[in-house]
């Protein structure tokens, strides 16, 4: 997609869990929709306790209809209990339904990671940041769901 007067409104919900990495994700996604055009205003950012909760939030912005897509950040770091296991699979499992519920894309740029340098890494400024994958998925989601409807 293209800068354009018509482009997509996104919101990003973002856990405040793990705020370096997280907030590493989130400038990540920020730039990779800055250089397709796409303006994110600080009122499309939309904070979640942790990774568990994002997918209510993110289906809660999608079924608002005020935005064509939600790009979902967080980080979850195995420790020495089945915690991690729980987290991930809810959240995944939970965006993925919210989804298909809605129809609008929700894409899905939690990490789940074994340590916190994997984290970090996936989080740094360059172009194997996670954020900005995540972002890049909704936006090319949303460009063929476009195609679908118009062929």
């Amino acid at each position: 997609m293209t800068a354009s007067s018509t482009s997509p409104r996104l919101a990003i919900v973002v856990s405040q869990f793990n705020p370096e990495v997280t907030g590493g994700l989130l400038a990540g996604a920020r730039h990779e929709l800055g250089e397709r055009g796409i303006s994110l205003r600080d009122a499309d950012i939309f904070s979640a306790p942790g990774a568990f909760e994002i997918p209510l939030l993110a289906q809660t912005l999608a079924k608002s209809g005020r935005f064509a897509g939600v790009i979902c950040l967080g980080c979850v770091i195995k420790g020495d209990t089945a915690h991690f296991e729980f987290i991930s699979l809810g959240a995944a499992t939970g965006l993925m339904q919210a989804t298909l519920a809605t129809g609008v894309p929700i894409t899905f740029g939690i990490l789940t990671t074994y340590t916190d340098e994997q984290a970090l890494v996936r989080s740094r400024d360059d172009t194997a940041n996670k954020g900005r994958e995540a972002a890049a998925a909704c936006v090319e989601a949303l460009a063929t769901l476009e195609q679908i409807k118009a062929a």
